[in-house]
């Protein structure tokens, strides 16, 4: 009893430890490869198709890449300060959630097509520009979670609170987005059809408080809601701390009231925000 007390005192630090190195903004594990198409894995993205290899993207790693990892803090950003007019609405009634509008950002983005005077361009040259869309969901007002988790997309998997749309964490070749592409500030570009879209979590969206659980940042297409990177008590959140699709169940703020329901997180750690789908999605409504 005594040899196994100790073998648990001893593997406790090292799990926390090896959690805590998976948030440290200067050294993020890389996610490329961790995309499956047979069903969910903590850590991975459970994909509705098999990536394609060579598809488009940054056309060369930024020096933040690192081997397996990438530091965060390094990473440029795509310059410029636009502004735009969103009419995203998110509409609650007894039986469902209504989200329609243009899909356009609250807040300012960077210039697309990425400008070859941007230094930004030496690595991606995203030549897309940002337009409005057409986006019309209904969610369940009150989700539940399904009998089998569900695959992700390759398109919207959420709608922000600041308008725009979520992608899942891979870019169109498969690899980590958030790690590869350039983003704006805001974390967000454009794809071919001009959708805006983030592929982890905005430092435009809503603040996140360090000393407790993080306000509702979003909503994934099966209805759940998506938090920010703290839970109860303000912890940082890791992979470790969340299930395959990137979520757990305890209580939380839910329009208003303190609910014990399942809910996700983003995370600074890839696959970012949702995993898969832990309840049943809308599929389409664009």
């Amino acid at each position: 009893m005594r040899k196994l007390l100790a073998v648990v005192l001893l593997i406790a630090p090292l799990a926390v430890a090896v959690a805590l190195a998976a948030v440290r903004p200067t050294a993020l594990p890389l996610g490329d490869g961790k995309v499956t198409t047979t069903g969910p894995k903590r850590g991975w993205i459970y994909s509705c198709e098999s990536p394609r290899g060579g598809g488009p993207g940054a056309q060369a790693d930024g020096p933040w890449i690192k081997g397996s990892t990438w530091d965060s803090t390094q990473k440029l950003a795509v310059g410029g300060s636009v502004a735009w007019q969103s009419t995203t609405r998110f509409r609650v009634s007894a039986s469902s959630l209504r989200i329609g509008g243009n899909a356009l950002p609250s807040h300012r983005t960077g210039v697309f097509p990425i400008r070859s005077s941007d230094p930004a361009y030496a690595y991606d040259r995203n030549p897309n520009a940002i337009s409005a869309q057409s986006i019309a969901y209904s969610l369940p007002a009150t989700p539940k979670v399904a009998a089998k988790a569900s695959c992700v997309g390759m398109g919207p998997i959420g709608v922000m609170l600041t308008g725009a749309v979520l992608f899942n964490g891979l870019d169109a070749a498969g690899r980590d987005a958030a790690a590869h592409e350039v983003q704006d500030r805001c974390g967000g570009h454009p794809q071919m059809q001009g959708q805006y879209h983030y592929h982890s979590l905005s430092v435009c969206a809503a603040g996140n408080s360090t000393s407790a659980h993080s306000t509702l940042v979003g909503y994934a297409l099966d209805g759940f809601g998506i938090y920010g990177l703290r839970g109860a008590g303000g912890t940082l959140l890791t992979n470790a701390d969340l299930d395959a699709c990137h979520g757990h169940v305890h209580t939380t703020s839910w329009r208003g009231t303190n609910v014990r329901m399942y809910h996700y997180h983003a995370t600074r750690e890839y696959p970012y925000t949702l995993g898969c789908f832990r309840g049943t999605p809308a599929r389409g409504g664009g």
